[in-house]
């Protein structure tokens, strides 16, 4: 078939019979992908144009039933179309790179695998291990919210207890604290969300024009999801995290009061063990 280069002729061959519907769209792709300048789309390369193309497809699909010859030509039509058509998708394109760009912001701190090792303010080595198995059974009991299984199966042998039972204990608590921990990760979720908004409207700001009236409200509605995050975050620190001694008490079947000894006895061992490493620094400065 000789080569056409005229969507009204193509049109006109379509109306005729002589070219099948998905004929005459795949000849109506490659002429606006031919000729990307003449549909102002002359900014973008051709894969990028394709990608359009891909998008607008059912739409210009639809657009062939619609036609109606009102003085305009099909090949008018079918431009007209198109240039709106990439101006809307070039908006939902800036709003999606906009909001990819606000989720790995977000998450960059957490994603980084370059960091700096975190700086403690003794060595570990300076802090005497706890003789008593049972206390760090009560503080690991105590910290249950933070503890991987990972974690959990290098603790085990070394207060000689059972993974299976020292993951008993905890999934126990957990199951104890099961509306307290969904409040949290529910809470966690929201300040996530809450914290894209804002990287999202700060975004948004960069590119509007000083002191409009879209950058006065664009403005405002970054200054409250600011305000919202602080505030959010404020709450989840307040949050209690950690197990309460009287439920590790329950766990454990043991008498509060001797959970309240143990948890005193290692905060009292902590400072001391830190105490002598001041001292002792002192001295070999």
């Amino acid at each position: 078939m000789q080569k056409i280069v005229s969507l009204n002729e193509l049109l006109r061959q379509y109306i005729q019979g002589n070219l099948p519907k998905k004929d005459f769209e795949g000849h109506i792709f490659t002429f606006i992908l031919e000729n990307r300048r003449r549909f102002h789309l002359f900014t973008w390369d051709k894969d990028t144009c394709v990608d359009f193309l891909c998008w607008f497809y059912p739409r210009m699909s639809r657009s062939i039933d619609t036609y109606q010859d009102m003085g305009a030509s099909f090949e008018a039509y079918i431009a007209s179309m198109a240039y709106w058509s990439a101006r809307e998708y070039r908006s939902q394109q800036a709003a999606h790179d906009l909001t990819e760009h606000a989720f790995w912001e977000a998450r960059a701190k957490d994603m980084n695998p370059c960091e700096n090792e975190p700086v403690y303010l003794e060595p570990l080595a300076a802090i005497k291990p706890v003789s008593n198995p049972r206390q760090i059974l009560i503080l690991l009991l105590k910290t249950y919210f933070f503890l991987s299984e990972d974690h959990i199966s290098r603790i085990a042998p070394a207060i000689g207890i059972e993974k299976v039972q020292l993951q008993r204990l905890i999934d126990e608590l957990r199951r104890r604290r099961l509306k307290r921990d969904e409040e949290l990760r529910g809470l966690n979720e929201r300040i996530q969300c809450q914290y894209y908004r804002y990287i999202v409207f700060k975004k948004k700001l960069e590119g509007a024009l000083g002191r409009s009236v879209q950058y006065e409200k664009i403005k405002g509605q970054m200054e409250r999801a600011q305000i919202r995050y602080n505030t959010m975050r404020k709450r989840l620190a307040a949050m209690n995290h950690y197990a309460t001694n009287r439920e590790v008490a329950e766990v454990l079947g043991i008498p509060k009061g001797t959970v309240d000894s143990s948890l005193y006895a290692i905060k009292r061992k902590y400072k001391l063990a830190n105490r002598e490493y001041a001292n002792s620094a002192r001295v070999n400065a």
